[in-house]
């Protein structure tokens, strides 16, 4: 099972939020408070993997909440759903402890894929929000592809398997877990087990960190 809370200080939000979670069976929403003070005290007396919070503007007090959050329960993943995509609140966000990002406009499924990929251990962003990271990775680099800076990653594509590296490929190129196993003809489970066997593999903690991987390594092309 799966414990959630859930922050959001409108109400009527954080009740369709609620609603659309108590449809999964292994996810149990235990908390939901409008207000700061409220969750931070109440979050004492409860197991609660992954907080939800939801905000329109995520300004400097919302980042410092996010901090002291993390600094309080270090076991609670905190995922963000907000409307700004701008790069450096965006990036501020993920740097405050965020393991998660959502935009507004994701689609629903997502919020439970999302829960899912950090209760796992890894970090989950949606399309918009991997694009701006990604993009801040190629600005980073010299106009010769390499990074400006050191880069976590060294040649290790070795470690996959050709069918790794095939799927690797076709996921860079765009292609959803469901199109690449009609690709491949082989079933949608198989696809998501061969993608997280490929971030064991290579340490890997969420999708923007494998999509660096597979430009630095010349596996996708850009």
């Amino acid at each position: 099972m799966i414990y959630t809370a859930i922050f959001n200080r409108h109400k009527l939000l954080m009740q369709c939020i609620e609603n659309y979670l108590s449809s999964c069976d292994d996810i149990k929403n235990v908390l939901s408070v409008s207000d700061k003070d409220v969750l931070i005290e109440k979050m004492k007396d409860r197991i609660i993997n992954v907080l939800i919070i939801n905000f329109f503007e995520i300004t400097h007090n919302d980042l410092d909440m996010i901090i002291t959050l993390r600094m309080k329960y270090p076991k609670s993943a905190i995922l963000v759903v907000a409307e700004s995509q701008r790069e450096d609140i965006v990036i501020k966000t993920i740097k405050a402890g965020a393991k998660g990002f959502l935009t507004i406009d994701s689609e629903a499924s997502q919020l439970v894929q999302a829960i899912y990929t950090i209760r796992g251990g890894h970090d989950f962003y949606s399309d918009s929000i991997t694009h701006i990271l990604l993009q801040r990775y190629l600005n980073s680099m010299n106009p010769d592809g390499q990074p400006s800076e050191q880069d976590e990653f060294n040649d290790e594509s070795a470690a996959l398997s050709s069918r790794q590296i095939e799927i690797l490929k076709l996921w860079g190129d765009g292609l959803t877990n469901q199109e690449i196993a009609d690709r491949l003809f082989i079933s949608v489970r198989t696809v998501e087990t061969h993608k997280n066997h490929i971030m064991q593999k290579l340490n890997l903690k969420s999708s923007v960190d494998l999509m660096k991987f597979a430009i630095r390594n010349n596996i996708i092309s850009i």
